[in-house]
């Protein structure tokens, strides 16, 4: 099978991620449960992780490297520390439901700072207007998961500094194949699953956290026991419960696997794959490509429609061809609706640092042998590997 459905999970990952998780179901415990040995083990692997990720992430404490189960759990920890009932909170077109779902249960003023797609000095200018109103908060997505367009978060970091406006970065499309660093933005909080580009396990995931914390969950932390309130220190304030050690221990390999490689090196590799696809997309009669004119505008995903043809029905085809795509509306309407396509919603394909050039050139061509403008044949050849 060919897996272009890395923006929702990567399904390939380093083979190491698979010998730490198992490795761990027999012989991790919980960390600050006992001082048995399985238990100092499980406290050592943990730390280890915090310190990979505030290596990787430019957090200069390790201990505010908070476990999530994945990013919507941090982005609800974030919205929840910083919004009230009734505040104005400043957001992208792009947000996933991750996002606009959190803040319309807290009964938040939504702000949406609109802008075209892939116009990033459009974007920045629809932040600054919206900063006049002043809002409890700004979160922006720092790739779009639809569209793969790069936000420009830097930018707008620099302008919610210059306001005061705590900042929330998505970084679920960015952490591991784009440079993302808290000491650089200054954000309030970063969230990031463990298992998309940092090739962890699901139900992991990693919150940056710079400001002020509430807890989401109550209950045990293995420290301060006689308390009957959360900790007021991190990570254990916003870790209650046990926690997930084979997926930390997972995502621990993974974020050494990131390191190795470099984040800049992968998101060139999967933009280059991205480009590949498009150039020979872009030759297939009846089909819109959603494409950046400056690659730098977009990562390692892309949306397309094809004529006559609904976007559930092309995905199943190519899943019967072997190729694993997501189609619909990527749990995320408001990005669908911003950019025209709500009613129809797109396919989307998705790399990762695993897929091939060979790859590409097999997706071009079977979706050539769909597209009703060119018949069950094909009028389309596969370009020469360079």
């Amino acid at each position: 099978m060919i897996y272009l459905d890395s923006a929702a999970t990567t399904l390939q990952k380093p083979p190491s991620v698979a010998r730490a998780a198992a490795w761990a179901i027999g012989n991790l415990a919980s960390p600050g449960r006992g001082g048995h040995l399985p238990a100092r083990r499980a406290a050592e692997t943990a730390f280890a992780c915090r310190q990979a990720a505030a290596e990787l992430f430019g957090m200069e404490n390790p201990e505010q490297v908070v476990f999530t189960s994945n990013a919507t759990h941090g982005l609800n920890i974030a919205i929840h520390s910083l919004v009230k009932p009734g505040d104005r909170v400043l957001i992208s077109p792009w947000e996933h439901n991750a996002v606009t779902r959190p803040l319309h249960a807290l009964g938040a003023e939504i702000q949406v700072a609109k802008a075209p797609l892939f116009d990033q000095q459009a974007q920045l200018d629809a932040f600054e207007a919206g900063l006049e109103a002043h809002p409890a908060a700004v979160i922006c997505t720092h790739i779009s998961n639809v569209f793969g367009y790069v936000l420009p978060v830097e930018d707008l970091a620099v302008l919610c500094r210059r306001r005061g406006v705590p900042l929330i970065v998505d970084a679920s499309q960015s952490a591991g194949c784009r440079l993302v660093r808290q000491d650089a933005l200054g954000a309030s909080f970063i969230a990031m699953p463990g298992h998309k580009g940092l090739y962890g396990p699901q139900g992991t995931g990693l919150l940056l956290c710079a400001g002020d914390t509430l807890p989401l969950l109550y209950g045990g932390t293995g420290s301060a026991s006689a308390l009957q309130t959360m900790p007021d220190y991190l990570p254990d304030r916003l870790e209650a419960g046990t926690h997930n050690l084979p997926g930390i221990a997972g995502l621990l390999a993974g974020l050494r696997y990131v390191a190795k490689r470099t984040p800049e090196a992968i998101g060139q590799r999967e933009g280059g794959l991205i480009r590949r696809a498009a150039a020979g997309l872009s030759r297939l009669p009846g089909l819109k490509l959603f494409l950046a004119a400056d690659s730098a505008c977009q990562g390692g995903v892309l949306s397309f429609q094809i004529d006559g043809m609904d976007c559930e029905e092309v995905g199943e085809a190519l899943s019967h061809r072997g190729i694993a795509v997501r189609a619909g509306l990527h749990c995320a309407p408001s990005a669908h609706e911003n950019a025209g396509t709500l009613e129809a919603g797109t396919v989307r394909a998705s790399v990762s640092d695993f897929n091939t050039p060979a790859e590409m050139d097999r997706f071009v061509w079977e979706i050539s042998r769909l597209c009703p403008h060119t018949g069950s044949t094909g009028r389309f050849s596969i370009p020469k590997q360079t």
